[in-house]
């Protein structure tokens, strides 16, 4: 069975025949970057010693400017603003001191990051003390409070958009972990129960307030000072936030080029389970492809996207043919017509439905049955109350039986039988590592199931030499090689697709017009230095010798049992004819007079192929590498 490779991670949504595709409001992030421009952020982070000289704003605007370039990539739609407090200049909506909104032409203050956004804030630094400034906004003598209006301006920028179909936060970056340092009795009381009060009515909004504290480098940033009381934070919360913040401040500074795709709805399946009984599922897509993003066609000249319009013309008499185009199908004598809509329900197998055949031990599922991406499905009960119910129950049967379902999937596009698979919740120290649930694995069929054996004997059929095995010490040398290049607690999110890092590292230089492209690392390439340690040189050695033999560097061209294959046959016959119909020509002769030009591109290949010469490229590039191997 031919499999499409990008079909197996398309939703069923995705299908234009899907009558249950519903239309959903997309989930997206509204943040708010809050950075402290307080004289302290300005400081040093590293004084002494061989490192660079780095203040806290610049860490701070590095990792906006870096976390805009990934949300480019990863979550495109997300819309973000940039809010400086404790600054000279003011300017925002509401007109507070001390609170300046960063933003470019032609963009509203809560928007879609640019290009130009992401190049004036990784250059703020040059020009942020002469137009915009650094002043402490909280200071005694006077009532004005500028942590409270920051927390007012992002509010308020933050009212766009509904909270059911938007996540909204604040990042507040800041060095100074108790900024009514300066204010002394009942005014210092007021403005921080003032402030809190702030954080409260953000909070009721659905307005989530993350707080990336800096460190000083001889005094460490201590939360319970006011933060703590801010966010929240108490017992083991508190004690956990500083390690927790930092490896998310040195994630927004590494972030990784990379599409990140949410947990989303995929579709709802209705599971009929038996006489007349149905639950409602909600289905779940667990991964997804790393692809580039869609290409956008755009005009030359105003660099605006393009619409695309298709129209169908007749042919006899040369007007735009009007309403949807009709499809027909010849039979006897006339030809029966029928619609797109009419073509769509002849092709539809199923109403989409999950139906319940049975249950089977654990035991009878193998690895190899999984043929595609499973779906992991979760009960709902807005459609038909009492789903949940019956799913626990049905979930913890099968957990305490060790069974799976077996059901028919009647999907439009594949129909084909599934096993539903328990998981049982796991929690660990750090909270919830597995919910509970069902995976639906897409089953095979029959005759998508391939012996490898009974193929490898099919291989051999007529021939009188046998299968080639193993022996004994070439499998034990094999295991050793496989424990010595054993990789330590490997994971897949250690390895990024270096054609798509450079793909975004490209598109990155062109959109900031940058001068040099950004250096991608390819981690995939072998670790040579590693693999020329010796124990690692030894067992390869070892296995090589065991399978080979000791004439493998000489008889590299050898199969197991010494004889060559008859591809390598046919390469040696090739190269052995292009030496011989090299000779027949005066390349030095040829290459002088510039006739090179004047030969064929097989010819031209006799000397490439004779000088192991690579034979990819145009005529030109032909004779333009001739020419460079004989030194003219």
């Amino acid at each position: 069975m031919e499999i499409d490779p990008d079909d197996l991670f398309r939703d069923d949504e995705d299908d234009p025949d899907n009558e249950l595709f519903q239309e959903r409001e997309s989930t997206k992030e509204l943040v708010v970057y809050l950075v402290d421009a307080s004289p302290k952020m300005f400081t040093t982070t590293c004084p002494a010693g061989d490192r660079k000289d780095d203040t806290h704003f610049h860490v701070a605007v590095s990792c906006i400017a870096q976390s805009l370039k990934m949300q480019i990539i990863n979550n495109s739609y997300d819309e973000v603003a940039i809010c400086f407090f404790n600054t000279r200049e003011k300017r925002n909506l509401q007109d507070l001191n001390g609170v300046y909104v960063f933003n470019v032409a032609d963009r509203e203050y809560l928007d879609r990051p640019t290009a130009r956004l992401i190049k004036e804030i990784d250059n703020i630094e040059e020009s942020f003390m002469s137009k915009i400034g650094s002043q402490y906004g909280i200071v005694s003598g006077s009532r004005e409070n500028s942590l409270y209006n920051a927390l007012w301006v992002a509010q308020a920028l933050l009212r766009k958009g509904s909270a059911k179909t938007a996540d909204k936060r604040v990042l507040l970056f800041t060095n100074e972990d108790d900024p009514f340092g300066s204010i002394k009795g009942v005014i210092k009381t007021d403005m921080m129960r003032t402030t809190l009060q702030r954080t409260r009515d953000a909070q009721d909004l659905g307005i989530s307030i993350e707080l990336l504290p800096l460190t000083q480098p001889n005094s460490d940033f201590n939360v319970s000072t006011f933060y703590s009381d801010l966010l929240g934070l108490k017992g083991d919360d508190l004690a956990r936030f500083m390690p927790a913040a930092g490896e998310k401040l040195e994630d927004m500074k590494d972030q990784l080029r990379k599409r990140m795709f949410k947990k989303r709805l995929v579709r709802k399946i209705t599971f009929s389970i038996a006489n007349g009984l149905s639950i409602q599922l909600s289905s779940y897509a667990l991964i997804r492809p790393t692809l580039p993003g869609a290409i956008t066609w755009l005009d030359s000249v105003t660099n605006r996207p393009l619409k695309t319009e298709r129209s169908f013309i007749c042919a006899d008499t040369g007007a735009l043919v009007q309403g949807s185009a009709k499809h027909f199908q010849p039979y006897k004598t006339e030809n029966i017509k029928f619609s797109v809509e009419e073509l769509s329900e002849i092709k539809r197998f199923s109403t989409g439905h999950l139906r319940l055949l049975g249950f089977k031990p654990l035991n009878c599922l193998k690895e190899f049955h999984n043929l595609r991406p499973s779906t992991f499905v979760f009960p709902t009960d807005e459609e038909l109350i009492g789903s949940t119910c019956i799913f626990i129950a049905l979930h913890r049967s099968m957990l305490r039986l060790k069974r799976f379902a077996v059901a028919f999937y009647g999907s439009s596009s594949r129909p084909q039988l599934v096993a539903l698979v328990a998981q049982d919740e796991i929690i660990s120290a750090g909270g919830q590592v597995e919910p509970p649930g069902m995976h639906m694995i897409y089953l095979p069929y029959s005759e998508d199931i391939r012996n490898t054996e009974e193929a490898r004997d099919i291989l051999h059929t007529g021939s009188n030499v046998a299968p080639p095995h193993a022996n004994d010490d070439q499998t034990r040398n094999a295991a050793a090689l496989i424990k010595r290049f054993d990789l330590k607690d490997f994971s897949v999110f250690q390895f990024a697709n270096p054609a798509l890092q450079r793909h975004y590292a490209v598109l990155q230089a062109l959109a900031l017009e940058e001068d040099e492209i950004p250096e991608i690392k390819d981690e995939t390439v072998p670790d040579e230095e590693g693999m020329s340690r010796p124990a690692f040189v030894s067992a390869l050695e070892e296995f090589k010798q065991s399978v080979y033999g000791d004439n493998y560097e000489e008889e590299n061209d050898a199969v197991g049992n010494g004889k060559a294959s008859e591809a390598s046959k046919k390469r040696k016959a090739v190269s052995e004819n292009a030496v011989k119909e090299s000779g027949n020509y005066d390349w030095v002769d040829l290459a002088d007079n510039g006739k090179l030009k004047d030969l064929t591109v097989t010819q031209l290949k006799y000397y490439l192929t004779a000088n192991n010469l690579p034979l990819a490229g145009k005529k030109e590039a032909l004779i333009s590498r001739i020419l460079t191997h004989m030194g003219k």
